[in-house]
């Protein structure tokens, strides 16, 4: 005989005593063990282990993505009942079964086939159809994500992510001729990017394009994505064009604005954004240290919470490190925190060193670069030279070095990077 299920239950409103009463009828293999009044009393009980599924409802206060994940995370699935609620709202927040209303006939088989899941984390998958306005998600993935991440020190991963992002969405052409293009990047395919600036540290991405930096951004679209709201008409107006098909999500103006980037939410940012663009940058922060393990007891917002999210979507990682003594000690060391990462980063990874010159590794810095990350760290970079006077013009003209100075050596080297990607992980089905 299957053991009984315990249920949460946190129905609001006179449809409470109807769920609590069929959940408890003799024969019906459930059982209610709490009867939780707010969203703070059902999170301490799934915490407690009091109950394997919880019954919300879908106006219970404050329930969002977040506080799904938290319930998946004691091992609680959800159910959520939506009495002529949104419906892909529900699904978006990641809940496990949606019934129509406290009567629906369903209830215990949701119930019991939702607490046959054995890890809700593992199993869940995002719902597309709340990102498609209802439509029946595609199964395809067309888009590529690429996380640009590097140690401490300002190795130059914004530069990386900016001018990579310029190159994949096939920026410069226009100005450089079609014979010098073929030249410099003669496996090169046009596509759509969108940059993403989930750097919780130091964001700098829209005065880096000469972009207004009280534009809402990512933050705007993390907070519909916590909601369930979030659809491709909505991240499509909060990532601008501003320039060719390179779109922009700005992102937070200020440091301490850092909680409104839960991972949770930037997981389904990410997701759409693999619809909307055929290449999606992330400029991560440098910190990949999940602290908040070790200074609470309880659950607490992750700082690093964004760059873990990046790095674990990832299809490609390209890590940066700064090209002098100080910078290789840096990332030797940061490839090696990045293997103690913890969350899984399964994504190719492509190694680049920034700003290589002689007068800081001596003569031949290309080979002195590559011979010290091939003996400490076991990997071959990819140099990029330093060529201060372009990237600081470019600069001034908030535009990148693909508009501003296609001819310089660091443009070049960031279109081999962008051809070295494209090699790792093949040409993106067009968005």
């Amino acid at each position: 005989m299957p053991a009984e299920v315990t249920v949460l239950c946190a129905v609001s409103g006179p449809d409470e005593t109807d769920v609590v009463l069929a959940l408890g009828a003799p024969g019906a293999g459930t059982s209610v063990t709490r009867r939780c009044g707010d969203l703070a009393e059902l999170l301490a009980a799934a915490a407690a282990g009091a109950g394997t599924v919880a019954v919300v409802s879908a106006d219970l206060p404050g329930l969002d993505r977040e506080a799904v994940g938290r319930l998946h995370g004691a091992g609680t699935r959800v159910v959520a009942i939506a009495d002529d609620g949104p419906v892909d709202r529900l699904r978006a927040l990641g809940v496990e079964a949606v019934l129509e209303g406290a009567a629906d006939p369903r209830l215990l088989d949701a119930v019991r086939d939702t607490a046959r899941v054995e890890d809700p984390l593992a199993t869940h998958e995002l719902d597309l159809s709340a990102l498609s306005g209802g439509a029946p998600a595609a199964p395809a993935r067309p888009g590529t994500v690429v996380a640009v991440w590097g140690p401490v020190g300002a190795p130059g991963r914004t530069t990386t992510a900016v001018e990579l992002a310029a190159e994949l969405a096939g920026l410069g052409g226009h100005r450089a001729g079609r014979r010098r293009r073929r030249q410099e990047t003669p496996d090169r395919q046009d596509g759509s990017a969108l940059l993403v600036d989930a750097d919780t540290y130091g964001s700098c991405i829209a005065s880096r394009l000469g972009l207004l930096d009280d534009a809402p951004g990512l933050a705007a679209v993390a907070r519909a994505a916590g909601h369930g709201t979030l659809d491709l008409a909505a991240l499509a107006r909060h990532a601008p064009v501003v320039a060719g098909r390179l779109r922009v999500l700005t992102g937070i103006t200020r440091a301490a604005r850092w909680p409104e980037l839960p991972a949770s939410a930037l997981e389904v940012v990410l997701e759409g954004a693999r619809s909307l663009a055929d290449w999606t940058v992330v400029d991560c922060g440098p910190l990949v240290e999940a602290d908040e393990l070790l200074m609470y007891d309880t659950h607490a917002p992750q700082r690093n919470g964004a760059t873990l999210a990046a790095l674990q979507a990832a299809d490609v990682v390209v890590i940066v490190g700064a090209a002098d003594p100080i910078g290789i000690q840096r990332l030797v060391r940061g490839l090696e925190e990045l293997a103690e990462a913890p969350v899984p980063v399964p994504a190719t990874r492509v190694v680049v060193a920034n700003r290589v010159r002689p007068s800081a590794v001596g003569p031949d810095p290309v080979r002195a670069v590559s011979e010290a990350l091939v003996r400490y760290a076991g990997v071959e970079p990819h140099p990029v030279p330093d060529d201060g006077d372009a990237l600081d013009a470019a600069l001034l003209a908030g535009r990148t070095l693909a508009e501003h100075a296609p001819s310089s050596a660091a443009r070049r080297a960031f279109a081999e990077l962008a051809v070295l990607v494209r090699d790792r992980v093949g040409a993106p089905v067009p968005a």
